[in-house]
């Protein structure tokens, strides 16, 4: 009987702000790899046939997902190892299991503008399990995970995790009869992401021009969401005519949040504004490439008010057609 370990690659794409000046947080696709230990939950006896794991196994994979700053989603490959010890009437098998696995992964970062961001995750997906001397058991394969991700830099994290993985019994059959075992591992892992693309920086305000003031749109938002109400569709539509008519012009979406939360949490949330108001603006035609994201948290709030305060109109998304 072969024992195996689940595979996992550790997962960590998430930019963050801190005190330090390149960590600016942006939504977009990474890719990773990672690894490292496996053991299994404990032998399986039956009678007459009896399961031990002699040591520790391993884990590597590699993944690609994309992040939407607080929840992402990946796709992971990867494959697992263990050292494993069967014990069958009048025979004994020394020797190890491994699996190949395809998973798709689901995550949710507590504090994505932040340095060092825990989460949470849990995954479905195929295990291609090794039954002697080929990988002929397929399972369905379920995980969960929970990690701390520390971001170097806007495009580089690393981190570590904490994984259980399991499937429904696997086996194969010996000497006529089927053996079938708990397949149920728990892993520590360590790995390293890379995430493409960049924070967009505003770039320098062009010096006062005699000339007509560019149309100016004012989106606002609900505590603590980014998603757009009717009235704010409607905004937004007028802005998109408004580049319609001007032929070559570039729009900027500035966000913007009142000072309710802790100013990285703002940061985020600023960028999470601006990019739905985007998203909208390329569904009424406006292309993506005239469109400028800037996140400005709460560091310019349209109303004055104490920290803490809840202000409706500081919750908002400037658009500035020009």
């Amino acid at each position: 009987m072969r024992k195996l370990a689940l595979v996992a690659a550790l997962a960590f794409g998430i930019p963050s702000v801190s005190h330090a000046q390149d960590f600016v947080p942006f939504p977009g696709f990474y890719i990773g790899l990672g690894g490292g230990a496996t053991w299994a939950l404990g032998p399986n006896c039956q009678p007459g046939v009896c399961g031990t794991w002699t040591g520790t196994g391993y884990s590597v994979g590699a993944k690609v997902g994309y992040d939407f700053l607080g929840p992402r989603v990946e796709l992971e490959v990867g494959y697992g190892h263990l050292p494993t010890n069967a014990f069958l009437p009048g025979t004994v098998l020394s020797g190890g299991g491994g699996m190949l696995t395809t998973m798709l992964n689901a995550y949710y970062d507590f504090s994505p503008a932040s340095t060092i961001s825990p989460y949470i995750g849990a995954g479905i997906g195929a295990a291609f399990i090794d039954s002697n001397t080929s990988l002929g058991d397929t399972q369905f394969a379920y995980q969960a995970m929970v990690g701390l991700a520390w971001h170097l830099s806007s495009n580089f994290a690393v981190g570590a995790e904490i994984r259980y993985t399991g499937t429904p019994r696997p086996g194969f059959n010996f000497n006529g009869q089927r053996v079938t075992w708990d397949n149920n591992n728990i892993s520590g892992l360590i790995g390293i992401a890379y995430k493409f693309g960049g924070p967009v920086a505003m770039a320098p305000a062009p010096a006062p021009v005699p000339g007509p003031v560019a149309p100016t749109f004012m989106v606002f938002f609900d505590w603590d969401r980014s998603d757009l109400s009717a009235q704010a569709l409607n905004t937004i539509r007028q802005a998109a005519n408004a580049f319609k008519t001007k032929g070559q012009a570039r729009v900027t979406a500035t966000g913007h949040a009142d000072k309710s939360g802790p100013d990285q949490y703002n940061m985020a949330l600023s960028l999470r504004r601006a990019n739905a108001v985007k998203d909208a603006l390329v569904r009424e035609g406006v292309p993506a490439t005239a469109i400028a994201v800037v996140g400005r948290g709460e560091s310019m709030p349209l109303v004055q008010t104490a920290d803490g305060v809840r202000e409706p109109q500081n919750r908002r998304v400037e658009i500035v057609v020009q």
